[in-house]
């Protein structure tokens, strides 16, 4: 299976397209963003799970990266409410299940070899940076040799210099609407800017991006 796989091209998916599809696991729906294979797959996704659903216990071969969208996501480590970032690396495993329901972004195989930290990080607790321009502040999350990950918050009014992605640029929308000069993405967008591609952002309303860089160089 092949879904948006050429990473030379811009791709935009906004809510209103979304095309929901059952998952092996009963009460488990995934919007599959992009995706290189099958069940075992290099995947972005947004993933659904049904209050009381569970999906079987499996090993990260590739690595797992989620962000918690909505709801309380579980597993035997913990549970993790909306704002928990998660890095699972290469070799873990876990069971995962859900009481209440929740949402997640999960990036699955895009794992470095050399990358082994695992991070379970609460955003909501976590104080943002001055940002690189006014009206902007990052919540650093992640850093390793191929990429580069954060939360950027907004606020209205808010623009930025014209600027070159080297390593690419993947960006979801979490709150409010981002924007640049090829349009507008609500809550619930997401952007894959290639390598060496460019643009201008800017936010009217103000918004909650989460953003990864460098890791579409090759």
């Amino acid at each position: 299976m092949r879904i948006r796989s050429d990473f030379s091209q811009r791709v935009v998916v906004r809510p209103q397209d979304y095309e929901w599809v059952s998952s092996p696991a009963s009460g488990v729906d995934r919007m599959m963003l992009d995706r290189i294979g099958d069940e075992v797959a290099r995947a972005t996704t947004i993933v659904r799970f049904a209050p009381n659903s569970h999906f079987d216990a499996h090993t990260h071969g590739g690595g797992e990266e989620f962000l918690v969208l909505e709801g309380v996501f579980s597993d035997e480590t913990g549970n993790f409410p909306a704002g928990s970032y998660v890095r699972n690396p290469i070799g873990t495993s876990h069971t995962p299940h859900t009481d209440e329901g929740c949402t997640i972004f999960v990036k699955l195989h895009q794992f470095d070899s050399a990358d082994q930290d695992q991070k379970h990080i609460a955003t909501h607790e976590q104080d943002f940076l001055p940002g690189s321009a006014v009206g902007l502040t990052v919540l650093p999350l992640h850093q390793a040799a191929i990429e580069n990950v954060a939360l950027v918050r907004w606020e209205p009014g808010t623009k930025f210099n014209r600027h070159r992605h080297w390593g690419g640029e993947e960006i979801l929308v979490l709150e409010g609407t981002f924007q640049d000069e090829h349009g507008d993405y609500p809550k619930g967008s997401w952007l894959r800017s290639p390598h060496l591609s460019e643009h201008t952002p800017f936010s009217d309303e103000g918004c909650l991006i989460y953003v990864k860089t460098g890791h579409l160089a090759s």
